[in-house]
């Protein structure tokens, strides 16, 4: 087997900063719709025309965010086009985080997350769309996998982020109610997006999240979806074990990708989250000097790894990212991070998750992307990357 080499991969367009922040928030070519559910509106952005019998990109924000201050800095980064082009994107706020959104009447009842998962089946059928490949961010990764968990037929794929699948502990819930009574709302939503280490070093990104925040979301109405998502119950999630309970678990069924920064505040959360999922349909990626946003920070590796997502499920050819140089990988067009396989059910179970390190190798343009020199039909094992 050829000697695999290490390849960096860096960033060199920042997504957020004084003179783009701005421009990142915005929508371009998009239509809005208000929805009608049975547990009330919901406010949804398409973004494209739906491409035949594909799915559309389903997108659903964290708590603190809507779908412009989540997601739209990441979807018109340079290469995800090479991406979206394939595809219809399906932005979803939650009822009442949409920009410029009305407070809530008096003794407004918010729904809880397995509502709002319920609302998506509606939100397909009255735009006729027959199925998506989800991206979620904390709140909205838990909505997600609780609709795929529900409506399996619905979901093709699941991308992740800083997914936390169990019930708030009565510790943590009384932290968070002693939390409430001293500390303000936009703090305690930046202590859950960012970890001790990036609120006091990226300061320029929290001060823009700190005024969207405060200033772009309406503070009752956060309240209320910040309540909604303290208030979940666990996914309850098993792993299916060969010979054991494959048949009866209950896990998720589409491929899923969970991705996590390293210092973000949710990594042990995502590490139960992954030993709880079907490893042969799982990939982990921790990324390195990243936090809570990985999708702000990293755009340029949570490209990379959306497209080998989107390509193993054989959607889209092969495509070059122009954010990676050729010239450090020898006979080949592009970078392939080879994704190792790890035993999860023990070492990430555990909390001790044994990172290998990403490798490049030759890629060829099949679908798929399969690396050779990878036996997939070895015992069942998580795929896991730290990049």
């Amino acid at each position: 087997m050829d000697e695999l080499q290490d390849v960096q991969l860096t960033e060199i367009k920042p997504l957020l900063n004084d003179k783009n922040a701005a421009r990142n928030f915005q929508d371009f070519d998009c239509q809005e719709h208000d929805i009608e559910t049975a547990f009330g509106v919901v406010h949804v952005t398409m973004r494209g025309m739906p491409k035949g019998n594909r799915p559309v990109i389903l997108t659903y924000h964290d708590i603190g965010l809507n779908h412009k201050s989540c997601f739209n800095a990441f979807f018109n980064f340079e290469d995800m086009q090479e991406i979206t082009q394939h595809f219809a994107v399906c932005h979803v706020d939650a009822p009442g985080q949409q920009e410029g959104a009305p407070p809530f009447p008096s003794g407004y009842q918010y729904p809880s997350m397995d509502e709002l998962a319920e609302m998506l089946p509606a939100v397909m059928t009255h735009l006729n769309l027959k199925s998506f490949i989800g991206i979620g961010l904390g709140a909205g990764a838990y909505i997600l996998s609780r609709c795929a968990l529900s409506h399996p037929d619905l979901v093709e794929g699941l991308i992740l982020i800083n997914v936390d699948p169990c019930a708030k502990g009565w510790i943590d819930w009384a932290a968070s109610k002693f939390s409430g009574w001293t500390t303000n709302i936009v703090d305690i939503v930046l202590a859950h997006h960012f970890g001790h280490e990036e609120l006091q070093a990226n300061l320029d990104l929290i001060q823009t999240y700190r005024l969207h925040i405060a200033q772009d979301i309406n503070q009752d109405n956060l309240q209320l979806f910040l309540t909604s998502y303290n208030s979940r119950r666990d996914l309850e999630i098993e792993r299916p074990v060969l010979g054991m309970n494959e048949n009866t678990a209950k896990t998720l069924k589409c491929p899923a990708l969970l991705v996590v920064g390293d210092s973000s505040p949710a990594v042990d959360a995502v590490v139960e989250c992954n030993s709880r999922l079907d490893p042969t349909k799982t990939t982990f990626l921790k990324m390195a000097d990243c936090g809570g946003l990985p999708q702000v920070v990293q755009p340029g590796k949570l490209t990379e790894a959306f497209k080998y997502f989107v390509q193993g499920m054989g959607y889209i050819p092969y495509v070059q990212l122009s954010h990676l140089s050729t010239e450090s990988v020898p006979a080949a067009s592009m970078t392939r991070l080879i994704r190792s396989r790890t035993h999860s059910s023990s070492s990430l179970g555990s909390g001790d998750s044994i990172r290998s390190r990403s490798h490049a190798s030759n890629h060829g343009e099949d679908s798929a992307g399969t690396p050779e020199g990878i036996d997939l039909q070895e015992a069942p094992q998580t795929m896991e990357v730290s990049c």
